[in-house]
């Protein structure tokens, strides 16, 4: 008689995601965003859902399943199996066109999702770890607009200004929900959010002898960051399934350290030949504070059986409040986010393999966050994805596709606007956990 230990197999392919993801961090590292707008604020926000509900339009906060992980609401881990091993990973790859009245630019590159994995401890206790980001700084901007007049010769000369930044934030979460009544959860989220945002501006003056200068800061940030959510989940007549959950982002302050640099030089910039440093500061410097944006969130949820689900989410943001040092964020406000989502499943019982397929669609609305002559940064999405079940290598395991248009800006008012054609790849891992399955 053998023994298969389903355990030891789970704590294989858990390595395997790791190493994958590793992989896959070193692999996208060198490819960053180019969006002129991630120089506002902490840069161009994540939408922090996973990749089955970004193909949804980014709804989850009244979802609840048990093949999945839904970070979006913290309550929601509570529907994980009691038997189950959850672990979910993404990569993403964007193809991106910013446009203005008569000047067009095409980039595409890669970016890492997220790392999550979630498993049951009790009957009443769930709980979910991962990483993901939180916000992306990419751009090199280039303005020519500006000139210079000499008072004693009356002469006119242009400036350059370059304007570059690379970076982001990251969140490693932990996550737990608990059940306390029949359909009724609660849950919290503490995160560890941390990264660096490095941004440059160059001044350089056509001017013969004339010293160019380089303001260069390099911000790192690390903090602690809360969320918590509520789900209440009801069935009706064994057929309809409804939901309803909120979820609450605390306006907490972290932590933010600067390290600002300010030199002269002449001609072409150099690092190895820097003419005249004209600040650089000590290397104990004082800790400073971003004060981040409260966010309230709720939402509602329909199903008929497990073949249609259809969801509605709306999100306010505080950006007004927020608050960050020698940084642009007084041309941020406060965002609405309005996103609906439907997945649909022929029939998740049959023998056929097509009939087990998922199919979603889904669609985003965003105020913007930001607004910049006088005119407000929307951003609208639309997405469409679905979900191949793998039941022959583990027990609900899934390999989803997610591919999304979203638009953010406009080419009105000297502005750039920004399409993005997201393909995102998403691989769910759900193995039997605390099992032992005997083979004769």
């Amino acid at each position: 008689m053998k023994l298969l230990n389903i355990m030891y197999n789970t704590r294989k392919k858990f390595l395997f995601f790791i190493t994958t993801y590793l992989f896959c961090v070193l692999a996208v590292a060198q490819n960053d965003i180019n969006s002129p707008y991630s120089r506002f604020g902490i840069g161009n926000l994540s939408p922090r859902t996973n990749s089955v509900l970004a193909s949804m339009g980014g709804v989850g906060y009244a979802l609840q399943n048990p093949y999945y992980i839904n970070f979006k609401n913290p309550a929601a881990f509570a529907a994980f199996d009691s038997l189950s091993f959850i672990a979910d990973l993404s990569v993403d790859v964007v193809n991106q066109q910013l446009k203005m009245q008569k000047l067009e630019h095409k980039d595409a590159f890669a970016q890492l999702g997220y790392l999550a994995v979630g498993v049951c401890f009790t009957k009443i206790w769930h709980t979910s770890a991962g990483i993901m980001p939180f916000s992306d700084v990419g751009y090199a901007i280039v303005d020519t607009t500006k000139k210079l007049v000499v008072p004693e010769t009356g002469d006119t000369y242009a400036i350059t200004n370059r304007y570059t930044g690379t970076g982001g934030l990251q969140l490693l979460y932990w996550g737990n929900a608990f059940k306390v009544y029949k359909g009724l959860s609660l849950g919290i989220n503490l995160g560890y959010l941390f990264g660096t945002i490095n941004t440059s501006r160059f001044a350089e003056y056509n001017v013969s002898n004339a010293l160019n200068t380089l303001f260069s800061n390099s911000r790192t940030v690390n903090g602690i960051y809360f969320s918590g959510g509520i789900q209440y989940q009801v069935t009706i007549q064994e057929k309809h399934h409804l939901g309803f959950g909120a979820v609450y982002e605390n306006g907490i302050k972290v932590w933010s350290k600067e390290n600002l640099l300010i030199l002269n030089y002449m001609g072409t910039y150099s690092p190895n030949h820097n003419f005249d440093t004209v600040i650089r500061p000590a290397e104990k410097e004082k800790l400073k504070t971003i004060k981040m944006p409260h966010i309230v969130g709720g939402g509602f949820s329909y199903g008929y059986k497990d073949r249609v689900l259809a969801s509605a989410d709306v999100t306010w943001q505080n950006w007004k409040s927020f608050e960050m040092p020698n940084n642009l964020y007084d041309s941020l406000k406060n965002n609405i986010i309005a996103a609906l989502g439907v997945q649909y499943v022929p029939n998740p019982m049959s023998s056929k393999y097509f009939n087990k397929i998922n199919f979603r669609l889904g669609t985003r609305f965003a105020s913007g966050y930001m607004a910049i002559n006088n005119t407000p940064i929307s951003e609208f999405a639309v997405s469409m994805g679905f979900g191949f079940p793998l039941r022959t290598i583990s027990y609900r395991s899934s390999v989803n596709i997610m591919f999304e248009y979203s638009r953010l800006g406009t080419i009105q008012n000297d502005l750039i606007l920004q399409n993005n054609f997201k393909l995102s790849f998403n691989f769910i891992l759900q193995e039997r956990w605390y099992q032992r399955r005997k083979l004769d």
